[in-house]
């Protein structure tokens, strides 16, 4: 175990500190994932485990193609592992991506409700409750505007409060916030913690900025180069709130980005 000033480094796979028996919101066991047959096939993920524990925000980094979406998509259920198992204890998971992807031809109201209907929702109340859930996200009088007129870090409000529609304990991100300029994405870092905190969620983050990760973590859990392992895991302790352009952020993310670097020049000489 090596330590910096806010981070500390374990040995990858090395358990959570619980003190109780209480089961991972995520379990994942020795997940591989390949994709092609034979001699053609490509490893993405290689006996991967991780447990994401109730309450914890855990985010992921690694280069480029390391198979951090590839995971995300076989937790939320997208995809399915060739080896190894997943267990989401805490009910279905809800998943953000980079895009909003919200429906164009509906107002953020409309696409709000929609997910309301899927969640068994009674008609008469979908209304008022997206009506709430745009106040949490501070949209609301934006309910009739289609994405479109929307800015992108409204647009991303947006969908943040269509997966807290869903009722989900387990949040899944895959850098969300990666096409916002940085004045939004910090606004959008505050948002994000605050509704984690206030609604007790599981998250499980995907970034390729590490400053951004030690600034909403917990743990960062740095997977290698494809195919992906996790190599290392930090633990972070800095209390919160944080701020993205603090020394202690920084430096922190600086320890993470040495060792990431470390292993991107590993996979070069292999």
């Amino acid at each position: 175990m090596t330590s910096a000033l806010g981070v500390v480094e374990r040995s990858a796979g090395a358990p959570v500190a619980s003190h109780d028996a209480t089961p991972p919101a995520i379990r994942i066991n020795g997940v591989s994932k390949a994709y092609g047959h034979s001699g053609n096939a490509v490893v993405a993920l290689d006996r991967l485990t991780l447990d994401v524990a109730p309450g914890e925000f855990v985010c992921l980094v690694g280069a480029s193609g390391c198979g951090k979406s590839t995971l995300l998509n076989i937790v939320a259920g997208l995809d399915s592992p060739t080896q190894g198992s997943v267990e989401v204890t805490l009910g279905r998971p809800a998943l953000m991506f980079q895009e909003s992807a919200l429906f164009p031809w509906l107002g953020v109201r409309r696409n709000i409700e929609l997910a309301l209907r899927l969640s068994k929702v009674p008609r008469n109340e979908r209304r008022s409750r997206a009506d709430a859930l745009l106040e949490m996200v501070h949209l609301g009088g934006f309910g009739d505007k289609k994405p479109h007129e929307l800015s992108g870090g409204m647009r991303q409000r947006g969908a943040l409060a269509r997966a807290l529609a869903q009722r989900a304990s387990v949040l899944l991100m895959d850098e969300p916030f990666g096409a916002l300029d940085a004045m939004t994405r910090d606004i959008l870092h505050d948002e994000l913690d605050r509704l984690w905190r206030e609604n007790g969620l599981s998250v499980l983050f995907v970034t390729h900025n590490v400053r951004e990760a030690v600034r909403l973590g917990d743990r960062v859990v740095l997977l290698s180069s494809r195919p992906g392992r996790v190599v290392a895991e930090f633990d972070v302790d800095i209390d919160r709130p944080r701020r993205i352009d603090s020394s202690e952020i920084a430096n922190a993310a600086a320890a993470i980005t040495d060792r990431l670097r470390a292993e991107v020049r590993r996979h070069a000489d292999d």
